[in-house]
Parts: C-alpha cells; structure tokens; sequence
C-alpha cells in the first residue's frame, strides 16, 4: 500500500462550509470534552473502531480510525457486493452515456432504477456502441447489454427503437428508465413509447409507492398519475447509488438485429461556433479570471480547445470579457461536464455557479486557493506558460491523427 497521504479537496471545502447540508458529517467525532466542572469528560463507548470480524477493537497508539494522528496511508472502502442470482423481475435502464461515460443525471436514473428493483429484481443497463464507463458496478448495474454496431452510430433513433423493441420482448421488464434531457434520452424515450402504444410519464421527480410525480406547466406545478411502465426522469429524481456494489453481469441478445429500414438520414456532426453556445448549455467551458495576464492568448487556447468561453465577475467587471459570459451566483449557473478555469480563486458565488459540473479542471499561481481545493485536477504554475503548453499538445495530437488517417 502506498505511503502517499491522499486529500479530498471537495472533504476538505465542504468541512469548512458551515452552510453544507453534510459539514455536520464532516466534523471528526468528539471523545473528551471538558466539562462545566473543570473535568476532563471522555466517552468511552466512542472509542475504537469495528474490525473486519464485526468485533470492536481499541488501538490506543493513535493510529486507529478516529485516532489523533494522521493515517500515514489511503483506505480504500470495500462496498458490500449486491447479487441476484435470479432476478424475478428486470429493470431496464437507458443511460444517455455521453462521451462514453455515465453522466450525473444518468447516475440518477440508475438509483431510481435500484430504488424499483428492490432486493429481488435486477437493473439492466442498455448501452449503445462502445463506452469508456468502467464503474457501472458502483453505479447500481446488475446486468449489462451492449448493442453494439455500426448501425447504432451517430443519430438512429429507429435503429435504437427496433434495438430496445427486441430487448423488451426477451426480457419483458417491469419498467423502463430513460433519461428525460436533451441528449437523446428524451426523444428515444418518446419514439419508445410511441412504438410499444403506451403513454409514459415524463419528467418524473419523485416516485411514492405505485404513484410518480412529475414537473408540469413548464415546471411550474406538478402531475401525479399511476406508475407507468415506461417512465422519462428528470435531474435529481433519486439519490446516485453510493453503498453497494453490483455485479455487473454481461448479457447478450439470443437473436440477431435486423437493420431497419431508415427515414432519417445521418449527415454528420456539424461544426458549431464555440461562442454561440449558451453558457448555460455548454459541455465545456474554458474560464478565465483575475490571474490571466494575456488574453489573446487565452482567447486562442479557448479556440484551440473548441470550449465555450467564460469568465470571473472580476474579469468582467475589468471588462476582459462581455456580461453575459460571467460564470457564478451573479452571473449564470453552468452545467458543463468539462469546466476549465484558468486564474480564478474560488470566490464563494464562483463557486456556487459551478457547484452542477462533473469535473473541474483548475489552473493557478496559489495552490491554497480555494478553486484548487474544488478542483478535481489542479495545475500548478504561470498559465501563460501552461497555455502555451496546453495549445502544443493539442496540434501536436491533431497533426498525430490526420498523419494515421492519411
């Protein structure tokens, strides 16, 4: 095991955060206090910790969990294994996977999944092509199938539909899960149900019992109807499973797809400027802040990149950048899966603006600062130095690829 002292910078932030739902949690356990008398009070039944036996074990050097000094070493959690040698009924779940991976929303929509199955039934996940994913079992998937194929790339949502068509009447699920976004997950959830002649219920929040509740009146009110079997989940629709771990078994169709005839043709991704994206919509966004000294040279690194540009109010308020690119409470609210920012010290509304991207990549003088310790990968140094860097490695790795496709 190694010696290296491993930090969770997002721990760390949400220890000091007084106002965090979980800073109570955060908070190491009290043993001895002293009490009104001037006596040192102790409590005896907090001491020690449980043992891989279940037995209570005491360690009184201070190494122990919970102990005054510092593990010298990283504990890695072993979660519970979850198996279902014979499911009596399936889940079935279609993850957006954008990129290849397991967004936060499809995490969602995976414990939604597992909430309905329950300790009898499997959630099965359907994923389309190839993925780079590798914590599904974290992620609450039992069994796993894989629709892969030329047929399935690019946008085909019959192709995807006749897929779907074929795994629902092999394993006959109880209920299907898709994503309601914008990623595709809403409109194959719809062409879905349209092809099975069943009504789904969208944008679904909540499930009590046999009852869903979605948003309705654009998002104004909400609708509760009888569970259906085809359901569409917004954001936040249930807790990300977080204490098991699942098998994570692969399964496979036992007859082969036929290719539908297609009506929609796909011509391709289209170029799109970068700038004309709405902050609040883009996947990746290139920040920058009070640290960033030569903006032409951010402006070609952001171009280098194709990340939507966006900036610190103090930035705007110099007037580097335009108002409708500042990031934060004051500003706009972003959800980018990719959120790069490049001289900018964590001011709390900042941060706060930023709280809904998957990963944060931060570049800074000042590794105190408190976007380092948000950052899930922080650079260390002159970012005019780094940008440049940063802008040689990406033509090197474009000159890389059109030399292997020539």
């Amino acid at each position: 095991m190694s010696d290296i002292i491993r930090r969770d910078p997002r721990a760390e932030w949400i220890a000091r955060n007084r106002l965090h739902p979980l800073h109570a949690a955060m908070q190491p356990e009290q043993h001895s206090w002293m009490g009104p008398n001037g006596i040192l009070r102790k409590n005896v039944h907090g001491i020690g910790f449980i043992g891989p036996n279940g037995i209570k074990r005491i360690d009184r050097s201070g190494a122990q969990q919970g102990g005054a000094t510092k593990r010298t070493a990283a504990v890695q959690v072993q979660l519970p294994l979850h198996q279902v040698p014979a499911p009596a009924f399936y889940i079935n779940v279609v993850p957006d996977m954008v990129g290849g991976r397991l967004s936060s929303h499809d995490r969602d929509l995976l414990g939604l999944a597992r909430q309905l199955a329950g300790s009898d039934g499997a959630v099965l996940a359907v994923v389309f092509g190839e993925h780079k994913e590798s914590a599904f079992d974290t992620a609450g998937v039992d069994r796993l199938l894989v629709l892969d194929g030329h047929e399935f790339d690019g946008y085909s949502p019959e192709q995807r539909v006749h897929g779907l068509r074929a795994v629902d009447n092999l394993f006959n699920p109880r209920h299907w899960l898709l994503p309601d976004s914008r990623n595709g997950g809403g409109e194959l959830g719809r062409r879905f149900a349209a092809s099975l002649k069943e009504r789904p219920a969208t944008r679904v929040w909540q499930i009590k019992g046999n009852e869903c509740i979605g948003r309705a009146g654009a998002g104004r009110e909400d609708l509760a109807r009888a569970l259906p079997r085809l359901i569409l989940a917004a954001v936040e629709c249930a807790d990300p499973v977080s204490d098991t771990r699942h098998e994570v078994l692969p399964v496979e169709l036992s007859t082969t797809l036929a290719r539908s005839l297609p009506r929609i043709e796909d011509l391709g991704a289209v170029t799109v400027d970068p700038g004309a994206i709405p902050m609040a919509e883009a996947e990746f966004i290139f920040s920058g802040g009070n640290g960033v000294k030569d903006w032409d040279l951010f402006h070609q690194t952001a171009a280098a990149l194709g990340a939507t540009e966006g900036a610190s109010r103090v930035a705007v308020d110099d007037g580097f950048m335009a108002r409708d690119r500042q990031v934060g409470a004051s500003g706009i609210w972003v959800t980018a899966r990719v959120y790069v920012a490049v001289g900018i010290s964590g001011a709390i509304q900042h941060l706060q603006g930023i709280g809904a991207c998957d990963k944060v990549v931060a570049i800074n003088l000042d590794p105190g600062c408190d976007m380092i310790k948000r950052a899930d990968l922080s650079v260390i140094g002159d970012s005019a130095e780094i940008l440049r860097a940063l802008i040689a490695a990406v033509q090197a790795h474009r000159n890389g690829a059109k030399r292997d496709a020539a």
